[in-house]
């Protein structure tokens, strides 16, 4: 019922719910067009159909680059991981112009094919938080789809007025403590016409579009709190997703982990593996 907006930052209340007019910040989420150029996308997709693609769960097929993981036992080690793909180093260092990527060391690459086709679908969930840090990096390639995100949590979410009395347009995302402010002075501004309204979570869902080439970051509440999903009905054509993902604490500088941590980081770094 909410769509996410790149350019103001804000998740609109769709025109047709009960959200019209209304809109909130979500906390946690970047995305960036046009990521990388049609040339490198082809010559990616390329080299990624050289290798074979393994089924996965819900009509995808995959690709890991990573260390071997038992999740429910808490267990990691290398085993064949011999590195991220050599065609991820340009992607990574092109990372470092997104101000929300500073210091992003991927530490695992997951490449995932999605075909109308096989049904292919991803149920809303949380990427694992005890191996995996705090920033999810995704790369949509070949066609456009809609990352959708809910949350179950017993929290509130607070809404804004989107338009102005005069010409009803959207109120940029500074404007919102503007409006508390002339609402508490008891001014006539144009932007105080309605008061924030509080909606519980669990009412709240937002569409996040993803175009051909875009990078999606994921970080903070949108990681911790809100699930994400790819339904089926947002796959038109052959789409692959590449995931990147960095270590937890954990596993970092001054974790109980960290030899480990470094052990698997130089791995993948070296960007010479072949999927695992």
């Amino acid at each position: 019922n909410f769509t996410y907006c790149p350019a103001t930052g804000l998740a609109k209340g769709n025109e047709h719910s009960e959200f019209a007019g209304w809109a909130f910040p979500p906390p946690g989420v970047f995305l960036t067009e046009e990521f990388i150029s049609e040339d490198e996308e082809s010559e990616i997709v390329e080299l990624m159909d050289r290798d074979d693609w393994k089924p996965s769960q819900s009509g995808r097929k995959k690709q890991d680059y990573g260390p071997k993981v038992n999740f429910k036992k808490q267990r990691l080690k290398a085993g064949s991981f011999t590195g991220l793909p050599s065609f991820s180093k340009k992607i990574v260092a092109q990372m470092k112009a997104c101000s929300v990527l500073g210091g992003f060391l991927p530490v695992e690459q997951c490449n995932l094919d999605y075909m109308p086709e096989r049904g292919s679908a991803i149920d809303p969930h949380f990427d694992d938080w005890w191996l995996w840090g705090e920033r999810l990096v995704s790369l949509n390639l070949l066609s456009k789809t809609v990352l959708s995100m809910s949350c179950d949590s017993e929290d509130s979410i607070q809404l804004f007025p989107t338009f102005s009395k005069e010409n009803g347009e959207l109120s940029p995302l500074g404007s919102f403590t503007q409006m508390s402010a002339c609402k508490h002075a008891g001014e006539e501004g144009v932007n105080c016409i309605l008061s924030p309204r509080l909606v519980p979570s669990k009412e709240v869902t937002v569409a996040i579009h993803l175009p051909q080439r875009s990078l999606v970051v994921l970080y903070g509440d949108a990681r911790y709190k809100w699930k994400h999903a790819i339904y089926r009905k947002h796959i038109e054509h052959r789409r692959i997703c590449v995931t990147f993902r960095e270590l937890s604490a954990e596993f970092s500088a001054g974790g109980r982990h960290e030899e480990l941590g470094k052990e698997l980081l130089e791995i993948a770094l070296s960007f010479q593996g072949r999927p695992v």
